[in-house]
């Protein structure tokens, strides 16, 4: 889960590139932006992938166990944890008018045994997305909504994070059904957005990934393919 520590990172990471300029995702006309597709590096590169920024976490004892891969004819981000946190961001600055929908290719390999998000000392996930907001001060007023994959909640469940006031999560998938195929998600940001903190956003500063077991000691992986923003409709609500 993102800490207060790793929300005031990710806002200094926004922070300090809206002084040197922004680098605005590409779009076709029209069509989506794409956010990453995992192109910049080679196959069999492992650690914090170019074009993201890696954070530590309290007690999370990172190990950045990522590998780039070809997986069933996509390039993906193999993503596994063992009883630790790891989380990288990218920052993207892109318009939410235009393109509210964040979309998403994962294949989640394994969920880790014991988590449960309504509990502090279990709140752990597999692999999972954080659209960011970053507001000053950090600590209390940054934004962040992490979908996730969780072993039981309802799908469209909200979770307040029990670490931090600034995140909540969203259960978009539950349970087993679906682990180890690639499948693709939609989420209308701005509607989520309005949702958890009472107002729509027009933009979107940060995505991050996360995976979390330092607090289950347990054993997760996850893929993640494409992810990119696309333009509105309401199939995704």
């Amino acid at each position: 889960m993102i800490t207060p520590a790793l929300s005031r990172r990710v806002f200094l990471l926004a922070a300090a590139a809206s002084l040197v300029g922004r680098v605005s995702p590409t779009r076709a006309a029209g069509g989506p932006v794409s956010i990453e597709t995992w192109s910049a590096a080679p196959v069999g590169v492992t650690g914090v992938p170019p074009g993201w920024q890696k954070y530590e976490t309290p007690g999370g004892h990172p190990a950045y166990d990522f590998t780039v891969v070809e997986d069933a004819g996509r390039r993906a981000l193999r993503m596994r944890s063992a009883g630790d946190h790891s989380t990288i961001a990218k920052e993207v600055q892109a318009d939410l008018t235009a393109t509210p929908i964040l979309a998403w290719q994962w294949r989640v390999l394994a969920l880790p045994s014991g988590a449960n998000l309504e509990n502090r000392a279990t709140s752990d996930a597999t692999g999972h997305v954080f659209a960011i907001w970053p507001r000053f001060p950090a600590l209390v007023r940054s934004r962040l909504i992490g979908y996730v994959w969780d072993p039981a909640l309802p799908v469209g469940t909200v979770v307040p994070s029990r670490k931090t006031s600034t995140v909540s999560f969203i259960v978009v998938r539950r349970g087993e059904s679906g682990l180890g195929q690639w499948l693709d998600e939609r989420r209308h940001v701005v509607d989520d957005h309005r949702r958890v903190f009472g107002e729509a956003a027009t933009s979107l500063p940060v995505v991050a990934l996360s995976i979390d077991t330092n607090d289950t000691r347990s054993t997760t992986e996850a893929m993640f393919g494409r992810i990119e923003l696309q333009p509105g409709d309401h199939s995704s609500r």
